[in-house]
């Protein structure tokens, strides 16, 4: 992947080094790495995932806006190229989204990078929560360490895979600005089913995973950027973090009724809808019956 041709984000910043304000509840969203890390772990303590995913609100998390600064004793960024790579996928995220909305009025939201620990408007997390968004600050999270473990653990290595794991989260933020996050919420309260395979949870991270290829058509016809074998890493990592493909290594076997995040094939399927139709607008996941 050709990333150093995109521009350079300004809004990736270091963690607060005195602990931001906490609100309580979840993350607004958990993303591809916490769901890695979930299962990691569960594996190791003999565990079903689902299970702990279920205790960890895998689901949508809450939606109520903060507007107290959490950056006031920012840390300083290290200057490495891994900074620099954020900062490049972070800024064609930017470049593809303002153009989608009207006027150009996008709300880039915040990278934080962080090392072993982080607090935000959603609460405190660690490293082993992996990537996520908080529709509290409107900040996506991240500890480069985990590009790591996607080739370690996920047998998911290449840039155009960590891409995505950006893009992903990018994509809840555009589902927190439009609505989409706070309609979930609402219905999960009226007693509306998360989880299972038709589930509010699954149709809000596939929708993500759409906006993430969306992301990936416009930019890639912007900057001309992937080479052979990029798009497959991505499709390879999506695949990766299938519900199916993860219960299957876990349990032996597939509970459908659990799902959070989608199979392999949805996650792949919805991914490529939204790579080569380029249209937020076939994104919709809550109106379709087949997902």
């Amino acid at each position: 992947m050709l990333w150093k041709r995109g521009r350079r984000s300004d809004n990736v910043v270091g963690a607060d080094a005195g602990g931001g304000p906490r609100m309580p509840g979840g993350r607004g969203g958990m993303g591809i790495g916490g769901l890695l890390i979930v299962v990691v772990v569960a594996l190791f303590l003999g565990k079903n995932p689902a299970e702990l995913l279920s205790l960890l609100g895998g689901g949508a998390g809450p939606t109520t806006q903060s507007d107290a600064p959490i950056d006031a004793a920012p840390q300083a960024l290290p200057e490495n190229e891994e900074t620099d790579f954020v900062r490049a996928i972070l800024g064609s995220t930017e470049d593809v989204w303002s153009k989608a909305f009207e006027g150009g009025r996008y709300p880039a939201p915040k990278l934080v990078l962080f090392s072993d620990s982080v607090s935000s408007a959603c609460g405190s997390a660690t490293s082993s929560v992996g990537p996520f968004y908080c529709s509290g600050d409107q900040r996506v999270y991240l500890d480069t360490a985990f590009f790591n473990d996607m080739t370690r653990q996920l047998n998911a290595p290449g840039e155009f895979a960590r891409a995505y794991v950006i893009a992903h989260e990018v994509g809840h933020h555009i589902q927190n600005v439009t609505g989409v996050m706070q309609r979930t919420a609402k219905l999960r309260a009226q007693g509306e089913e998360m989880e299972g395979a038709d589930g509010l949870s699954v149709r809000q991270e596939l929708q993500a995973d759409c906006y993430a290829g969306v992301w990936a058509n416009h930019a890639q016809r912007q900057l001309q950027w992937l080479e052979a074998g990029d798009v497959e890493s991505a499709l390879n990592a999506a695949t990766a973090i299938g519900d199916d493909r993860l219960q299957q290594q876990s349990r032996g076997q597939v509970v459908p009724d659990s799902f959070t995040h989608g199979s392999s094939a949805q996650r792949v399927r919805w991914f490529r809808i939204g790579m080569e139709s380029g249209d937020a607008a076939k994104c919709d996941t809550f109106a379709v019956q087949r997902l």
